[in-house]
């Protein structure tokens, strides 16, 4: 009658991801500000986020911290950091991504978040496939670029950001195109 104890949610994978939660609006209030401290601290609030990402996986798989709330909350927490960056980004007075872009970004994150939905419903788990964990690294290159987006070092940022975003929007939607095909695939043989 004794089964496994269901594991708590507070643990230290999940309060990794909440912090990430937490960083959105720290970013968004950053990004009010249009000068280059702001860019800088915006940058770095970005980068604390993505280590968090990292260290609640890492967390979970290697020290057995999976739960139920975390494989909903990291997800999650992950797209509310990048969609908050890109709509703040695409509102400034000068976009340092365009609007149109954005909108097509926000709507590839959408459409597959609703086929895993509709997958799962079918008894098929959707994992993420390793287009889209490249499409993510770009993704968070190109944030880093456009968040810090001023001359530094030399570096024009922008311009790194932007090529960055577009290589995270090819491989973006060409790994939504193979979680189509694995799903049309997946259904013909329930």
């Amino acid at each position: 009658m004794n089964g496994p104890r269901p594991r708590s949610a507070f643990n230290a994978a999940n309060l990794t991801t909440g912090l990430r939660i937490a960083l959105v609006p720290v970013l968004v209030v950053l990004l009010l500000e249009d000068d280059p401290t702001h860019s800088l601290l915006a940058a770095a609030t970005f980068f604390i986020a993505c280590v968090s990402d990292f260290v609640d996986g890492y967390l979970a798989r290697h020290h057995d911290m999976g739960t139920v709330v975390g494989k909903f909350l990291d997800p999650l927490a992950d797209k509310l950091i990048v969609v908050s960056a890109l709509i703040m980004l695409a509102s400034m007075d000068e976009p340092r991504a365009p609007g149109w872009l954005v909108t097509a970004i926000v709507g590839r994150e959408l459409a597959v978040t609703a086929l895993r939905t509709i997958a799962l419903e079918q008894g098929m788990v959707l994992d993420a496939d390793e287009l889209g964990k490249y499409k993510t690294i770009f993704q968070m290159f190109a944030l880093h670029g456009l968040l810090l987006h001023y001359p530094f070092a030399g570096i024009d940022f922008q311009a790194a950001g932007t090529c960055f975003l577009w290589m995270s929007v090819v491989l973006g939607f060409w790994s939504a195109g193979q979680y189509h095909v694995r799903v049309i695939r997946g259904a013909n043989h329930i």
